[in-house]
């Protein structure tokens, strides 16, 4: 922000504007707001957005205020001196200096503990009980699980063998899970209810799990979108699964599931896309019970037809909506599925350009 507005003022308002009059700062103000907005939006920065109006308007207020009253009344030739402020503008950049000095110290503050797990193994199952940010060294593994149990919890990192599920968060939200590795479990790799989670870079091997699901995203629909990165999901019954939730659902690799690699289902919401699927039994991409998914740049390969039971619904689709959901579909490459795409039970496909 400040480095927009001095910027604007040095190299733009001076030349432009040779007068201002004194209610050309509202729209000078709100011109420089809508860059400022459009810049985070362009860097993905994501500040809530009322709480950054509120800094920009009370920034510009400030200098409002010091600039039509303040500085008028502390240096008496401030206007005929062109706005020059003598040892008054030292005094002033040294308070401005403080003050971010200040904001500074006090978000460093506030930034979670650290908490280093050293190399070998960790008897199970570890419990983190307070927000924190868990790095795990290179050989780090945790045998029998990890329960999140606080708030803006984030684990790196870490390995975790065994268990009746990998990475468990209920009622907990802000975690984010980021380079941990899953295999052995007996259910699900990465379980989640009634949270919000960030899981970025995993990799979850589900091969000896023929009933679990590879990460189970569950009833969190009102607290926020859930994000699914960049994460290697092999065997299991789903690969990757929601149900009532909103999320974010992009760049996976999933291969090998007995039941769906990757699925958006009870009334769920969200964006499927630049997902590899690989060798999935049944329903490659399934949008299903009234969901509402953007299936889109999705690469889904060999599904294969599931041969227990007779179900028309997993012949090898490589994209199904089923039972009133609706799915949009854009730039998908499906190739040698038994049924490349189709829709059951008042559901509905609609391509999208």
């Amino acid at each position: 922000m400040l480095v927009l507005v001095v910027a604007l003022d040095a190299q733009l308002y001076h030349r432009l504007l040779p007068y201002q009059p004194g209610w050309a700062p509202l729209p000078l103000g709100l011109l420089e707001l809508a860059i400022l907005l459009l810049l985070m939006w362009a860097a993905g920065i994501a500040a809530p957005l009322g709480q950054a109006v509120a800094l920009f308007a009370g920034g510009w207020t400030v200098a409002q205020v010091l600039g039509h009253a303040g500085f008028p009344l502390l240096r008496l030739g401030y206007a005929e001196d062109g706005g020059e402020l003598g040892r008054l503008g030292l005094v002033s950049a040294l308070a401005v200096g403080v003050a971010l000095a200040g904001a500074g110290a006090t978000a460093y503050a506030q930034l979670p503990p650290v908490v280093h797990l050293a190399a070998g193994i960790h008897a199970g199952p570890l419990v983190i009980q307070h927000r924190e940010v868990l790095v795990g060294a290179p050989g780090a593994v945790v045998r029998g699980g990890i329960v999140v149990a606080a708030d803006d919890v984030t684990v790196k990192n870490v390995g975790v063998v065994g268990g009746e599920n990998g990475i468990t968060v209920d009622g907990y939200h802000g975690t984010k899970l980021e380079n941990v590795r899953i295999s052995g479990v007996r259910f699900d790799g990465i379980h989640v209810r009634n949270a919000t989670v960030q899981i970025h870079n995993c990799s979850i091997d589900m091969l000896d799990s023929p009933v679990g699901q590879g990460i189970d995203i569950s009833f969190t629909m009102g607290y926020g979108m859930n994000v699914i990165d960049g994460c290697t999901v092999v065997g299991g019954m789903d690969g990757i699964v929601t149900h009532s939730s909103m999320s974010e659902i992009a760049n996976n690799h999933v291969s090998r599931t007995k039941m769906t690699a990757i699925s958006m289902t009870e009334m769920s919401m969200g964006m499927i896309s630049h997902n590899d699927v690989r060798g999935a039994v049944g329903v490659g991409i399934y949008c299903n019970d009234r969901s509402m998914c953007m299936v889109e740049r999705n690469t889904v390969v060999d599904t294969k037809p599931d041969s227990a039971g007779g179900n028309q619904s997993r012949r090898g689709f490589g994209i199904l909506a089923s039972f009133g959901s609706e799915a949009d579909l854009r730039g998908n490459e499906l190739a040698t599925n038994p049924v490349p795409m189709g829709y059951v039970m008042n559901s509905q496909l609609r391509a999208t350009h």
